[in-house]
């Protein structure tokens, strides 16, 4: 009987183990994610509060990338390499404002990873703010206060604001679409618009082959002063 019994309370014990080690692990997963998206928060809105005018104009001369293929999902170890390398890899050229669904996000150069942790990046190369199809991607997070997921509950008629820091552009949105992800399209140019389109993934979900595309159109362009700046705080 003593072997039997020495076994089962082995067993018992392995048991209780694997439950408290489920548990933990459990734990930190979701600790971890809180933690990201903590993070992710206060790059954007420090990003956003301390750029000016002669950042702004110095971070569009930065070189860039622009291959969407290389973009990752924002897991823990992609959110981290941002924040310690926030001084030297995100060079923030702009502001991004939809007061509608309070997000404010900064606009940086291109489509590194970097970026993407901290807010809205380029989609084009020498795109300009009030010129053409200004094209701008993020990610959608499973916050929906976070980076571009609050695009999911933007209407039609809203109002979108960017900021190169001289001036204030003003755009209306005109269309709010799902679309896939091989419908480029509407990232181009279109002849005699002046445009802005936003685009996020359709869902958290890895893998997610559905895209939101939010575009606009350009209604009023006025200098950057500081009355016109508050939109973005």
């Amino acid at each position: 009987m003593k072997p039997v019994k020495k076994e089962h309370r082995a067993r018992t014990w392995f048991v209780r183990t694997l439950m408290v080690l489920g548990i933990l692990i459990g734990l930190a997963l979701v600790f971890n994610e809180q933690i990201k998206l903590f993070v992710i928060n206060q790059m954007s809105q420090s990003t956003v509060q301390k750029l000016d005018k002669k950042t702004a104009k110095q971070n569009q001369k930065k070189p860039a990338t622009f291959n969407f293929s290389a973009v990752k999902a924002l897991d823990v170890q992609t959110v981290t390499h941002a924040a310690v390398n926030r001084s030297n890899n995100v060079h923030p050229i702009g502001k991004l404002a939809v007061p509608s669904v309070s997000m404010s996000l900064p606009i940086l150069k291109g489509l590194a990873n970097d970026n993407l942790s901290v807010g809205a990046g380029t989609m084009k190369a020498d795109q300009e703010m009030g010129v053409g199809n200004y094209a701008l991607a993020g990610h959608y997070m499973t916050n929906q206060g976070i980076l571009f997921s609050p695009l999911k509950q933007v209407s039609e008629g809203d109002k979108i604001y960017l900021t190169d820091m001289q001036r204030v552009f003003t755009y209306r949105v005109t269309a709010k679409k799902t679309i896939s992800e091989t419908q480029v399209q509407w990232i181009d140019d279109v002849p005699d618009k002046k445009l802005v389109t936003l685009i996020t993934c359709a869902s958290p979900t890895e893998g997610e082959v559905n895209r939101i595309v939010v575009q606009g159109e350009l209604i009023n362009t006025t200098q950057a002063t500081d009355a016109a700046l508050e939109v973005f705080k």
